[in-house]
């Protein structure tokens, strides 16, 4: 297995964490006045917020770009209710993870803070007579950026909180996406608005700084439904650039981590493989 080749795409497909988050906050609707932003605007982001924290979890699809113009395309649910996790399939050959697993698809956990691939049991090596790998959020985010994202803080109702740090919030009107009527925002975060998870973004020593090339201002897009849930989030950071569509909210399938016999923890072997 080519572990430096296989750590790289580990942080890309991180990003479908990373790009669903912002700054964690107590209130949209607070921060209105703080930031001097129109109340008509914060309030229908404070809702949204609102039903997105109560629903609890959803299925998605999600596309993740580092600027190569080959997109990673994700499909699955995310769960947000007792602690962020997520169950998906992305292409494994898009991924670059054939060397892993011989399907056209390969399964992505995130649980308790650490990433699983669920990979083909190798003959030989670390990998040996086990069906999953183990990648702590650590190796992709460096410590103190993974301690950040810890809890509910990689959830979409994350990213709508973090709102509350943006500035130049737009309403760009009226628009028809996935075949819903949506109202369509925009907003920039700057990086002296990130807070804690500044360092997180911004090393370029983590798997994620190196894939983003530092941050130093995340634009967000939302595009919310008559019901007043989001029906796409859209952000921008660095080179990176991720779209998330909600198929459905709420009544998804608990996310599990896979059993400890059938998996290999290849945390250390891919921080090596990066110098860190």
């Amino acid at each position: 297995m080519q572990l430096k080749h296989t750590a790289a795409w580990v942080g890309f497909t991180a990003a479908a964490l990373v790009a669903t988050t912002a700054c964690g906050a107590d209130s949209v609707k607070q921060a209105a006045e703080a930031v001097d932003k129109t109340d008509t605007i914060m309030a229908a982001l404070s809702r949204a917020t609102d039903r997105t924290e109560e629903v609890g979890s959803a299925e998605v699809k999600m596309s993740t770009d580092i600027g190569t113009g080959a997109p990673v395309s994700m499909d699955g649910t995310y769960s947000w209710g007792d602690g962020f996790a997520f169950d998906v399939e992305m292409d494994t050959k898009a991924a670059q993870m054939q060397t892993l697993t011989d399907d056209p698809s390969i399964r992505m956990l995130f649980v308790d803070g650490a990433y699983y691939y669920d990979v083909d049991a190798q003959r030989s090596g670390p990998l040996q007579g086990k069906e999953w790998m183990k990648i702590d959020a650590s190796a992709v985010f460096g410590k103190s950026g993974a301690q950040a994202f810890s809890g509910s803080n990689g959830s979409p109702s994350a990213s709508m909180k973090g709102l509350k740090y943006a500035k130049d919030v737009e309403n760009l009107g009226k628009e028809t996406v996935n075949g819903k009527s949506t109202t369509h925002y925009r907003a920039v975060i700057g990086k002296d608005q990130m807070g804690k998870f500044a360092e997180a973004y911004g090393d370029k020593d983590s798997l994620m700084g190196s894939a983003t090339g530092g941050v130093t201002s995340i634009a967000m897009e939302v595009w919310v439904g008559a019901d007043d849930l989001p029906v796409r989030l859209k952000q921008e950071m660095g080179a990176m650039k991720v779209t998330m569509d909600f198929e459905k909210f709420g009544k998804t399938a608990e996310v599990k981590a896979p059993p400890a016999s059938q998996t290999a923890d290849m945390t250390e072997a891919v921080k090596d493989s990066q110098g860190q």
